[in-house]
Formats: C-alpha cells, structure tokens, sequence
C-alpha cells in the first residue's frame, strides 16, 4: 500500500537562553551572530596578507600536491622547501576536494604563501621568510554556536521527517542529528522498525557554523518522541560535574538500560517478526525473529552483557553467535560473513561490543543479518520483550540539581506539538 504523502511540521526558533543563568552550565546562543562566510573566507580569515595576489584550487582526484602548486604558478625549487616547512601535512593522506590558497607578490610573481586547508576548522599557512626560507604555522577558524529547536511530524522514517522538516540545516547536518536521535534513544526504540506515521520529534541542539558557512550539529541538549501516542522526554545531564554528561528520561532514569533494541547501529528491515515466505525455501513459515538489510561487513553488535554460548555454523543459519544474557535471555545473530576477533564460546562478551559482521551464509539471498530473541527458552518478539529494559534512576542526592535543568530545557524545548 502506497505510503501517505509527509506532511511535515516544521517549528524552527532560535533561543536566548539568558534563562539558562538558573544555575545551569549550559552556553549561551548568540542572536546577533554573523552569518556564515561566503566561500571566499579562506582569505579573508588568513589575516596578513591581503596586499598579496591571491589564487585558490582544489587537489583533483589523483593529483598530487606538487601538480596543484606547479599549476598555480610555485616554481619546482621552492617546491621541496614548501613541503619540507609544511609540518603535519602528509601529502600521501590529504583527500581529493582540499582547498588550497596561493598568495603572490602579484599576478603570476613568485609565491610568498601556501594556505591549505586541513579541515573545516583547520588552516596550515606555509609562508616565505626570505629568499629561500618558508615556515609554517596552523590556525583554528571559529565555530560560532546557536541553538535552535526542530521539530517533525514521521510519516516514513525518521530520515524523511529530518528532510522535511530542518530545511535550516544542510543535508549532511540532517541525517547527522538523525542519527544523533536515534543513537540517544537506541535503548527505548529501534528507529528502523518502530515508528509509525503520525509519529512525532521535538529536539532542542546546538548548531556549530565554520567561517566558510560550513555546519555540524553540536549537542543536542532536549528531546521529545511521541510515538503511538506515547510521550518520551530527555534532557542532557552532567551527573558528576566533570562534562561527562549522559541523557536522562523526565522521571529521571537513564536512558541507557540493560539491552539496545537493535543489533545494527546502521539499518534497515527487509522483514518483521512474524509470518512470511521465505525467500530460498519458497513456503510460508513462522518467521521467528527479524532481518535487518545491511552492506556485507557492517558490524554487528551484541545487544546486551553476556558471554557466548555457541559461534559456528548451523544449517540455514550459517555463521551464527548465540549470546546468554542475564533473565533467562537468549539473543541469536545468523547469516554472519565472519565473527570477531576473540569471539568463541565461554567468551564474555559487554553490550555494544562487535561480535560479528553481516553476510549472506547459510539460507540468505543476499546480506543481512539475522536476529532472534528467547526468553526461558522460547521465541519472542524483539520489539516487545526488550521493551521491560530500564534504565537506572538518578541518585536523590542529583534529583534537586536534575529537576531543575530538566524544567529549564523542557520549557526551552517548548510545546509537545508543532
């Protein structure tokens, strides 16, 4: 049946946060914050040398240094010295797309100064002292930081609700603080299986803007799910005051619990637990467990504390890692293209560890993994028997500090629907 067309809602607001000075130690945004620098910010940031003539390239797929430099007119016997002052460039390393600056006495004159650009952030100025000495020295660009709230209807997945809904943000910002999200809430949902449409995201987070207009999402400091109907609230939390913070639900309970709900940190369903055809043996059967779509070689994790009891092969299965974890469960990973370094049976194995890597061996057409869960013996959905994992509470000693940050950052956070 043909999905329905998403219908995003979108809220974007950028906040002063001068009501975070409620004892919380939390950076403030800046309103009046420049906008982002035109691509033409390598030179204006460089600093002191705007009397020079300036050309800027890119390092073409294949290309070595030495080619862009000859082609911007750096003459072969200064070459040696440019890269022999040029510390912490390693010429064999440096990506295809790097941005490199040539700054002359004037149009075609000898080359008094090399900017490349590292990385966003990062510019490595290699300047001629005199007639054949060049040094080099690095400089750090600034991120400026707001904070914005976005919030999204899921009508397909959480990808499409991002897409639709943070039109602020460049793609590349999107499927970050999707992944963000999903990584945060990891332990209470399986993002590739278990929204529904309808389904809603509220996420307060700070945006970090280089000089050049370039964007990474920071920290995400406030976040609202509400699925089927179900509210879930999470606020940032130093614990310990040390910067070391964790993600606490409302009641104030950890977001981490005893089991994830998903073995692949990047995935997709081909099926859900239930009946199916099975795609080699062509008959309808119990399908007990469920398969997530994967590139053969994505590592596979182990969803929760517990030390192996089989890793071998066994019939359509193929490569399969069978765990025993604490309550009488059991987790089953098939289809496996290999297993770990160190992964046997006896082996304690912690959650999150990698213990495999998706293949297609035993009965699979193609890559994915195979994922089944038992409890006391007996096949259960996934979905629904990891759902009685909790995270542990916050001490009482931190709840008067918690409760506090968490009614700042939920009224900062804002209304449950957009």
């Amino acid at each position: 049946m043909k999905k329905p067309t998403p219908r995003a809602v979108t809220t974007v607001v950028i906040f002063a946060l001068a009501v975070w000075a409620l004892s919380v130690d939390l950076p403030k945004p800046w309103l009046d914050a420049p906008h982002p620098l035109d691509n033409d910010s390598l030179q204006a940031v460089a600093g002191d040398s705007d009397s020079l003539a300036a050309t800027s390239d890119t390092l073409r797929s294949g290309e070595t240094i030495g080619a862009l430099l000859a082609r911007r007119g750096v003459s072969l016997a200064a070459m040696p010295k440019v890269m022999g002052a040029a510390s912490g460039l390693d010429a064999r390393r440096i990506p295809a797309g790097m941005p490199v600056t040539v700054r002359a006495d004037s149009a075609g004159g000898a080359a008094r100064e090399i900017v490349f650009q590292l990385a966003p952030d990062r510019l490595l100025h290699v300047r001629r002292t005199g007639d054949s000495t060049w040094t080099s020295s690095e400089e750090r660009l600034p991120w400026v930081t707001d904070t914005l709230v976005v919030s999204g209807r899921i009508d397909e997945n959480l990808y499409q609700a991002l897409d639709d809904s943070a039109t602020i943000l460049p793609k590349g910002a999107r499927a970050e603080l999707a992944w963000t999200l999903a990584d945060i809430f990891e332990y209470r949902v399986d993002m590739s299986r278990e929204l529904q449409p309808g389904d809603q995201f509220r996420v307060l987070f700070e945006r970090m803007v280089g000089a050049a207009g370039q964007t990474k999402i920071g920290r995400v400091l406030a976040a609202r799910m509400v699925l089927s109907g179900a509210t879930t609230e999470t606020v940032r939390f130093d614990v310990a005051g040390d910067g070391r913070a964790a993600y606490f639900d409302a009641t104030g309970r950890s977001m981490q619990a005893s089991f994830l709900r998903a073995p692949l940190a990047f995935r997709r369903i081909s099926s859900v637990f239930g009946l199916r055809k099975h795609p080699i043996l062509g008959i309808w059967r119990q399908h007990q467990g469920t398969d997530y779509v994967a590139n053969a070689g994505t590592p596979v994790r182990t969803i929760g504390d517990g030390v192996v009891n089989f890793a071998g092969t066994r019939g359509g299965y193929g490569n399969l890692i069978e765990i025993r974890h604490r309550s009488g469960i059991v987790s089953r990973y098939g289809h496996l293209r290999a297993f770990a370094a160190g992964i046997r049976a006896g082996r304690a194995v912690t959650i999150g560890q990698t213990i495999g890597f998706v293949g297609m061996t035993g009965l699979a057409t193609g890559p994915h993994l195979h994922f089944e869960l038992l409890v006391d013996g007996t096949q259960k959905d996934p979905s629904t028997a990891l759902k009685k994992s909790a995270g542990v509470p916050l001490a009482p000693a931190d709840r008067p500090r918690f409760d506090t940050q968490l009614a700042v950052l939920l009224a900062t956070l804002g209304k449950a629907h957009a």
